[in-house]
Order: structure tokens, then sequence, then C-alpha cells
């Protein structure tokens, strides 16, 4: 098994804890569902905001500098893709003004890629 460069993990350990608000927001939501989700694992060399290894559902949350790097974004969700990782991708403000609805989006996407029961 390959190992992470200790880079990454020590850039996932930081994202972890500088998280922005959205972040924090949605993984509140979201830590006590099962099958189980992580916060900025390593993917490759690419590290994913909150993840659910098991259905391979990558959630990326998007603050307003995204609008204008739709180009590096839709980069990241090929080399994803590439990778066998379904993406998601939510605004910022979609989870601060509807959290739940971007609960239900994400629980329908685990349920259906999901290898439980």
């Amino acid at each position: 098994m390959q190992r992470t460069a200790a880079e990454l993990t020590a850039n996932a350990r930081r994202l972890r804890r500088e998280a922005t608000s959205a972040e924090r927001c949605l993984w509140q939501a979201l830590r006590h569902h099962r099958p189980r989700f992580t916060r900025q694992l390593v993917v490759g060399d690419r590290i994913v905001d909150i993840a659910c290894r098991s259905a391979r559902i990558a959630i990326e949350l998007d603050g307003g500098h995204h609008a204008l790097q739709t180009e590096q974004d839709k980069a990241r969700t090929t080399y994803l893709e590439a990778r066998g990782w379904t993406v998601l991708r939510f605004w910022n403000n979609d989870v601060t003004d509807n959290l739940d609805g971007v609960v239900q989006v994400i629980l329908a996407a685990v349920a259906r890629g999901s290898t439980h029961p």
C-alpha cells in the first residue's frame, strides 16, 4: 500500500484545524451518520473537504473564490472521478442557508453508492 506523502498529511491536519464555518457546519451534521464520513481526506495528491470512503463520495465546499477558478475545479473533479469517486459540490452559502437540503442530497448519494445494506 502506498503511503501518503508527509506534506499532504500535514496539510490535511492543518485544514482540519482551520476548517471554514461551512465545513464545520456540514461536518457536525454528517459526523454521526453511517457509513462514516471523514474530513480532509487525501486522495492521490489532492485533499477532499469531506468524504464517505465506503461509498466513494467526495464532498467539496466552494467559497466565492471558486467562481474565478472553474477550470481548476473541473480538473479536480475529473481527477477524482478518474479514481472512482463521485464528486458532490456545494457552495458555502448553500450549506449555511439550506443545511438540511444539502445533507439530504449527500445521504441519498451515499445510499446509492454505498456497499453497505
